[in-house]
């Protein structure tokens, strides 16, 4: 298996590289990041710093890798592609494996790029009106990192589900609405995936959390969908 590892890894990075989806939420996430965090060190007050300006931007540049790993895998279930994949690589630990990792590499390159894009659009952007602040490199690793785990929750859960729509809807709507809703009502809140992982770029925001803890209640999260995608997919048909 060790042997055959690298070329499935290189099969599932040329097949992500084939989907227009998959090349879209790459081309898009840094496009948007580059546009919104333009728009954020404009508006910004004056000594911002422009770590702290993409840090604002986080709760919709995890878009990004949220699509990507629905798609990621997800796509298998468009069709019959999975049968044509599992007869390709038949054994499935291994296909599973050089998916993951294959979806891990991509994600990672990514998030690099559009925390990257994010910070020197800052800089530049409250540069240029005379602002020198410096940058915290701290919160942008843990950025980086943030956005590569909520994407490999993103791709578990399309596993576990066989289908691209209703993980999607179940992340944006964790991410985007339920979450935010929640942290305003209980703090149990912290506990959810995006809330404590949050504070891989967010150091100090929770009482309870510190950012090893938060990115560890996020990885058991990643870990307990993984392990129930991993275990369905061994056991199903497709």
């Amino acid at each position: 298996m060790t042997s055959r590892l690298p070329r499935t890894i290189a099969a599932e990075l040329g097949k992500l590289a084939g989907l227009p989806a998959a090349v879209a939420a790459v081309a898009g996430t840094i496009a948007v990041t580059v546009v919104l965090v333009a728009a954020l060190a404009a508006s910004a007050p004056s000594g911002s710093d422009a770590g702290r300006i993409v840090v604002t931007a986080m709760p919709f540049l995890q878009v990004g890798p949220i699509l990507l790993g629905v798609v990621a895998a997800g796509s298998e279930y468009a069709g019959r592609q999975v049968f044509t994949s599992l007869a390709v690589t038949p054994a499935r630990p291994l296909f599973l494996a050089g998916k993951t990792l294959a979806f891990l590499i991509t994600t990672a390159v990514l998030s690099v790029l559009t925390v990257g894009a994010g910070t020197v659009t800052a800089f530049v952007a409250l540069a240029v009106r005379g602002d020198h602040a410096p940058v915290d490199g701290r919160p942008l690793a843990g950025a980086a990192a943030y956005l590569v785990l909520i994407g490999l929750l993103a791709l578990a859960l399309a596993v576990l589900l066989r289908s691209q729509l209703p993980p999607l809807v179940t992340m944006l709507g964790l991410v985007l609405v339920l979450s935010p809703l929640l942290s305003g009502l209980t703090e149990h809140a912290r506990w959810l995936p995006d809330r404590a992982g949050s504070l891989l770029y967010q150091p100090g925001a929770d009482t309870v959390l510190t950012p090893a803890a938060g990115a560890l209640v996020l990885l058991c999260w990643t870990a307990a969908t993984g392990a129930a995608a991993a275990a369905a997919f061994l056991a199903r048909d497709a």
